[in-house]
């Protein structure tokens, strides 16, 4: 009796909430008027139980991604109409196959949405996201979104679970790989890249697929970098942070959001109305539709916001949750709910209206078989284009962390090279998690890239040394004796592609195993050393970077990493990549980011009463925005158009640039502001503008920024989005540590 009233009390404020905004059928762009009239149309002809249907998503063969809910006849339910869209299943044959049930053998033949995680390449991999984040260029990564879809879409896909767009600060947390780090104004640009690349311009072409932001929402914030975790915090850091790449996705078009898994001030995102409706579907005037993530409508029964399927059905459907991915509550509970008055026959009416939007803006309703096209298939699968794109990209994702004394890039010839370590010879580990139909077999190891790229020039001598995450200590002595020969030592270390990604959260983030004491023997020697880092977050590895000359970070770096880590260690290429999320001394300083808030007793060296560490610096090891080159660059004459901004009127920012060094090469020059004194706590710093820029060697280039007022814009103490007069910081520089610094106010 207890939890039915509980339910009724959280209904009727649900209600109340979504009440007092309704923009549905309002704003409607002309075009799809005619669109609407026939949603109309079907709607009155469907009943309740094909309604509920569309809001029905089952699993195929393909893959998991949560737990299994036992036997299903999908494909009877599949020809009484009772389902939606089905995840995981792929080729044209096979997804013709599933189409012709739903078109076929249903009485209003409304087709299905295929959806797959094509989360960075559908069969050409490339580098995980938070690698390509690292790249700072957008359409670098548009590309590659519009190149999983050109695949995708040829093997019968609509519809992604893409892009994750949640901010990051904790790399405990193994889902940190998927997104693009710790910066909310990156990440916003990142998301729109994204959407725009798998949506392109026009969604019924054959070659694009529905996106979809995930995870609805502050699912980076999660309590102990632990997935699936509490997440518990202020709405001001919710706007300010989390919430913004979602808007930038959702207004660069987004088709598809994804509720995520986590609570947020005791609310379950799956059932949270003020997420859903007030903010998403109200303020924003979201006209797509919201998919829960894998069973997570049944799972706030184990959150202790329902009882039974029942319960859990009510919430979120009333929520604004319109589509049930593999929970089955809806399927089970929402047809009974409504003919006993639990759930408003209106919610169930906007749910259907916008996934039947999504498939009439796919052309589903002109042509179901649209996708399915076996020749499209055989010819755009693994396109020699595409591995192109994947190996260019790999090349710009990369960052170079450390190369005292110039070891890299290497010589080609006249070398015996040692290469040693447990991912050297790997090729599955080479494409990193969430890799949709990628398979080891198509990618290029370490070991492959450098003798393709030697040939005879050099030898090249390999020794494993050790596995990823084992304690065996036997691999050392050939190791070890492999060195001795050798005149120059690469290392490949790190984590393995399963390592990160979801359900992979780790309570220390070095590198597993043996590695690190594998390191320790090899260093001394005394020869000239450089690790290639293969792994899906940062990692701690202070005595690593204190020790080791040279360090390259390359992530997992997708189907031909091995080729573009060869390119740039012998110089061929020279490594541009900046970090996106700050490396941490330690664990213990975890969360670290850049954009942080002051206390009142910010650190100070002359007094034991501040914010500080016993044992621990404050610093970072690498720097959000951090990252070398085989060149130099340096900083001068930062240069204001003016010391006063209005609010009509833009600040113009400009630094010179020169290429202090001996190679031509690429700049990510990143200007940030402070604001210095606000109605609420403001961060130290904040990322306001970045430009990826080509230098040759010995010239210098004027890099030029304009603020407006709008950029200087955040949640003030009565809530409202707005800038407040006064004195602002400005900062430029090659990463968010090392910067020029001036200053102006706002009027």
């Amino acid at each position: 009796m207890k939890t039915k009233l509980h339910l009724l009390i959280l209904s009727f404020a649900i209600l109340l909430l979504s009440g007092s905004c309704n923009k549905q059928g309002k704003n409607t762009p002309p075009e799809d008027k005619m669109t609407e009239k026939k949603i109309d149309a079907l709607l009155r002809q469907m009943t309740l139980e094909e309604k509920v249907g569309q809001m029905n998503q089952y699993s195929g063969w393909v893959d998991t991604t949560g737990p299994n809910f036992g036997d299903k006849n999908i494909f009877e339910e599949i020809k009484k109409g009772w389902v939606g869209s089905v995840l995981n299943i792929t080729g044209t044959e096979n997804v013709r196959m599933i189409q012709h049930m739903a078109v076929d053998c249903t009485r209003l033949h409304i087709p299905l949405i295929f959806g797959l995680d094509v989360i960075h390449g559908y069969r050409t991999i490339f580098p995980v996201p938070l690698a390509e984040a690292c790249s700072w260029d957008l359409e670098a990564i548009e590309q590659g979104a519009r190149i999983a879809a050109t695949e995708a879409s040829s093997a019968g896909i609509n519809w992604t679970f893409a892009p994750m767009v949640d901010i990051a600060r904790d790399p405990r947390w193994g889902r940190i790989m998927e997104g693009a780090g710790e910066d909310p104004y990156l990440g916003s640009l990142v998301a729109a890249a994204r959407v725009k690349g798998f949506q392109g311009n026009d969604l019924s072409a054959d070659n694009t697929i529905v996106a979809c932001a995930k995870h609805y929402a502050a699912y980076g914030a999660a309590e102990g970098g632990r997935d699936y975790n509490t997440v518990d915090i202020s709405e001001r850091t919710l706007r300010d942070v989390y919430l913004r790449p979602f808007k930038a996705a959702a207004e660069a078009g987004c088709g598809t959001f994804m509720n995520s898994f986590n609570e947020i001030g005791g609310i379950p995102s799956t059932g949270n109305s003020h997420l859903l409706r007030d903010i998403l579907k109200c303020e924003w005037n979201f006209r797509g539709f919201v998919v829960s993530d894998w069973g997570s409508v049944g799972e706030m029964i184990n959150h202790g916001v329902a009882a039974n399927k029942a319960d859990a059905a009510a919430l979120a459907a009333t929520a604004g949750c319109d589509m049930d991915m593999e929970s089955r509550c809806y399927r089970e509970e929402l047809v009974n709910l409504v003919r006993q008055g639990k759930v408003d026959m209106k919610y169930i009416d906007d749910a259907v209206r916008r996934i039947l939007r999504i498939k009439f803006q796919l052309g589903l309703f002109d042509d179901p078989y649209r996708y399915c096209n076996p020749e499209r298939e055989k010819n755009l699968i693994l396109h020699p284009d595409h591995l192109k794109a994947a190996k260019e990209m790999a090349i710009k994702s990369m960052v170079l962390l450390r190369n005292e004394g110039n070891i890299l890039p290497l010589k080609k010839s006249g070398q015996t090279i040692a290469l040693i370590g447990p991912l050297a010879a790997s090729k599955d580990d080479m494409i990193g998690g969430w890799s949709a139909l990628g398979q080891g077999n198509d990618a290029v190891s370490l070991y492959e890239g450098l003798t393709a790229k030697l040939g005879n020039a050099s030898r090249i001598v390999y020794a494993r040394g050790c596995g990823i995450a084992e304690e065996n200590r036997t691999g050392f002595q050939e190791a070890i004796n492999a060195v001795r020969k050798a005149d120059v030592i690469l290392l490949a270390m790190g984590e393995s592609r399963h390592m990160s990604g979801e359900a992979s959260s780790r309570a220390c983030i070095d590198l597993p195993g043996v590695q690190e004491d594998l390191i320790k023997e090899i260093i001394k020697l005394g020869k000239p050393t450089v690790l290639v880092l293969f792994n899906g977050r940062p990692l701690v590895i202070p005595w690593i970077a204190e020790h080791v000359p040279a360090i390259l970070e390359a992530w997992f770096p997708g189907i031909r990493g091995g080729e573009a880590i060869a390119d740039i260690l012998f110089g061929d290429a020279v490594p541009s990549g900046k970090l996106v999320t700050t490396f941490p001394h330690s664990i213990g300083q975890i969360p670290l980011y850049y954009n942080h808030k002051n206390t009142g007793r910010p650190y100070s060296p002359d007094s034991y009463y501040t914010s500080r560490y016993l044992d621990e610096t404050n610093d970072p090891l690498f720097p959000f925005g951090y990252g070398l080159s085989y060149t130099t660059f340096a900083y001068s004459g930062l240069q204001l158009s003016d010391s006063v901004m209005t609010g009509n009127k833009p600040l113009t920012v400009t630094v010179t640039v020169t290429n202090t060094g001996n190679y031509d090469a690429e700049e990510v020059v990143q200007l940030y502001v402070r604001d210095m004194v606000g109605s609420v706590t403001r961060p130290v710093k904040e990322l306001k503008g970045f430009k990826k820029v080509p230098i040759k060697k010995g010239e210098s280039v004027k890099v030029s920024f304009t603020l407006t007022e709008a950029d200087l814009r955040f949640y003030d103490i009565n809530m409202n989005f707005v800038s407040e007069p006064g004195e602002f910081r400005v900062y430029a520089g090659g990463n968010s540590r090392d910067v020029l610094e001036g200053s102006f106010w706002l009027k």
